[in-house]
């Protein structure tokens, strides 16, 4: 009788935990002691029986960053995560596997080989490595071919290649990081189980549908080995530390393709099968099981007479359950010549999902961002009339995230957001009340004021004002629209009488005293809770038309710290860019708040307030707290200047 499962570790790290084996291991992990800690990396959404003290990262592995990981501190790592196709490899296959299973494995253990809390790595390699020649016939096979550890290696596919590419990688490794955590590389039978993507998973969902089923190849030999106990097998060979390097996981048992039929035939009497003829070889391989053994107290128990009538339960269910949707696109609004801001959202759409495109909507047909977008939607006026053919094209485009970019549809959005949200598409932005008084340079004052914020002093006219200025120690003052932009028509520093008349220039001024100081920029993000998710302030050192053609962050955490629960106060969500001025006695004055995306904000994004990334997860359902913010080690320069870029047409 095998000893029960236990782990000497704590904390557990899975690549592609939500696949056939991740989701079975998670449910074997989800029954021992309530101190584990496990963090689920997919490109999947969560799947709904996931325990909730378990972590999850829907999203390209790819641009896991070791800041990420290393908030986690995993001591090991399961590195399911892998793409494959089926028995022929398609053309198209060339790019996906390198993305998804040479350059992922690399880059997961990149950001994971110097971390200090990594004790054990277990990768699940694949018995694709050996070599074919050893496994496969012209003839009908009448046994199969027991595989060992050192028998030659020629790997069958890319699949298989790249299976092998790692496990020299780990090999690698293990010569300069051996003292600090061991490796077990697993070379994995054919797996199969709930959910799967396998051919008897296949058969069972066309049988379920009165399909009748192909059969190929019925005389072969396979090693079926059932996810549940592939998890199992790889949580105890975890848990063994001292058993490292290449070690068959299978039955030892194969069985023939035509058995499979057999217990389908069991289950389905009035199974329908076409027996048809190829000319690809017949397989006859199992897994040579003497090392694991030797190793391992236990051994894969399922049998396909015991798999099989599980696997038809689940789909069974399975049918009456809504199948998760994969994420939807995202629709920028406005988005006019906003290049910077675009490649920013598609670099956090890639990371949730390779699939999520990035849709320009503006009214301009010609609008220079709409080249380097997926699609283009020459959208109607963002007006109260639209609001239902904005629903209605978005959901018949596949649109489930909005992203609003110019200060005067934020109204608009903000006013819908709730009808939007029951449509099925989340709206980066802002309470209807949070947003007027950041567009309402006067609200914006006034609020600020009787909630004790440093708000410089706002009023219609200068009456009053004068008191303030003599307080502040200046005489000049400084005039702007109350509404919108107010840097394009400001008047800065200007004198009684220059500042009425530039006043006179204006559709609705406002008055401010003048105050020399340092202008900073502030980026952040407030989640869902109300919470500053990560802040970066940073000087405006060359400006533009109101805009930041250069600027440096700040590394200054009192400043940041000043600044969050002034932020906070200001009940919003999503990005923001606040206006401040440092002045040389310590003082902090703030000038203004929009609470959109800014136009030099990418600095922020590169700085560490993943904002785009951060509302993805969000209207996911994830919790950003798996997400934490990572400022940059040091102070960044961001140097907004032209580029020519050139395409095929």
């Amino acid at each position: 009788m095998p000893k029960p499962l236990a782990l000497p570790f704590k904390r557990i790290f899975i690549s592609g935990g939500a696949g056939v084996i991740g989701q079975e291991m998670v449910r074997r992990l989800a029954t021992l002691p309530n101190d584990i800690e496990v963090l689920v990396g997919d490109l999947k959404p969560r799947p709904a029986d996931f325990p909730a003290r378990f972590r999850y990262r829907q999203g390209d592995l790819n641009f896991l960053t070791e800041q990420e990981i290393g908030a986690f501190a995993p001591e090991v790592f399961i590195h399911l995560a892998a793409t494959f196709e089926r028995s022929t490899e398609s053309y198209g296959f060339w790019e996906e596997n390198f993305r998804h299973n040479v350059q992922l494995s690399h880059h997961l253990m990149t950001v994971q080989k110097d971390l200090h809390s990594l004790r054990r790595v277990v990768f699940a390699s694949s018995y694709l490595i050996y070599d074919p020649e050893l496994y496969n016939f012209a003839e009908v096979p009448a046994q199969p071919r027991s595989l060992r550890e050192t028998d030659p290696i020629l790997p069958r596919n890319l699949t298989g290649m790249a299976k092998l590419a790692h496990e020299i990688e780990l090999r690698f490794l293990q010569t300069f990081r051996g003292e600090q955590f061991s490796t077990a590389i697993p070379r994995i039978y054919r797996g199969y189980g709930r959910n799967g993507r396998d051919i008897t998973s296949r058969w069972v969902r066309m049988l379920l549908a009165g399909e009748e089923i192909t059969v190929y190849g019925a005389e072969s030999f396979f090693d079926y080995l059932y996810a549940a106990d592939t998890a199992e097998g790889l949580l105890r060979l975890a848990a063994a530390e001292t058993v490292t390097g290449i070690i068959n996981l299978g039955t030892g048992r194969a069985r023939r393709v035509s058995d499979v039929v057999d217990v389908l035939k069991q289950n389905f009497p009035n199974l329908r099968a076409k027996y048809v003829a190829s000319d690809i070889p017949f397989e006859a391989s199992q897994a040579d099981m003497t090392l694991w053994s030797s190793q391992i107290d236990w051994l894969p128990p399922t049998s396909l007479e015991e798999a099989i009538p599980e696997i038809i339960a689940f789909e069974r269910a399975r049918q009456e359950t809504p199948a998760a949707k994969a994420p939807g696109h995202v629709l920028i609004s406005s988005v006019a010549a906003k290049v910077p801001l675009v490649q920013a959202v598609r670099a956090a759409a890639q990371r949730l999902h390779p699939d999520v495109k990035v849709i320009g909507g503006d009214m301009n047909p010609a609008c220079l961002a709409r080249h380097f977008t997926d699609d283009f939607w020459l959208m109607p006026a963002t007006a109260d009339a639209h609001l239902e053919e904005i629903i209605t094209h978005c959901r018949a485009h596949g649109i489930a995230h909005v992203i609003p970019t110019r200060d005067g549809e934020l109204a608009f959005w903000s006013r819908h957001r709730a009808a939007l949200a029951e449509a099925g598409i989340a709206v980066l932005v802002s309470e209807p009340e949070a947003v007027t008084r950041c567009l309402d340079k006067l609200e914006f004052e006034v609020f600020g004021r009787e909630n004790g914020l440093p708000v410089i002093p706002t009023a219609l006219g200068l009456d009053g004002l004068a008191a303030n200025a003599q307080s502040l120690g200046t005489t000049g003052f400084v005039v702007k629209e109350r509404h919108g932009a107010g840097s394009l028509s400001l008047g800065l520093n200007l004198p009684e009488a220059a500042a009425l008349a530039h006043a006179r220039s204006l559709e609705e001024p406002v008055f401010q005293p003048f105050i020399s100081g340092q202008e900073i920029s502030v980026d952040a993000y407030v989640d869902r809770t109300g919470q500053v998710r990560g802040l970066v302030p940073r000087t405006r050192d060359v400006i533009v038309r109101g805009e930041s053609q250069v600027t440096t962050t700040i590394s200054d955490p009192a400043l940041v710290a000043r600044l969050i629960p002034i932020v906070e106060k200001l009940g919003l969500y999503g990005p923001l860019v606040l206006q401040a001025l440092l002045t040389s006695d310590g003082g902090l004055h703030l000038i203004e708040c929009n609470c959109r995306f800014g136009g030099a904000s990418t600095l922020g994004v590169a700085a560490g307030v993943d904002s785009f990334f951060w509302f993805l997860q969000e209207a996911a359902g994830a919790d950003l707290s798996q997400f934490p913010f990572r400022p940059a080690a040091g102070p960044l320069r961001q140097v907004r200047a032209a580029a020519d870029v050139v395409t095929a047409v």
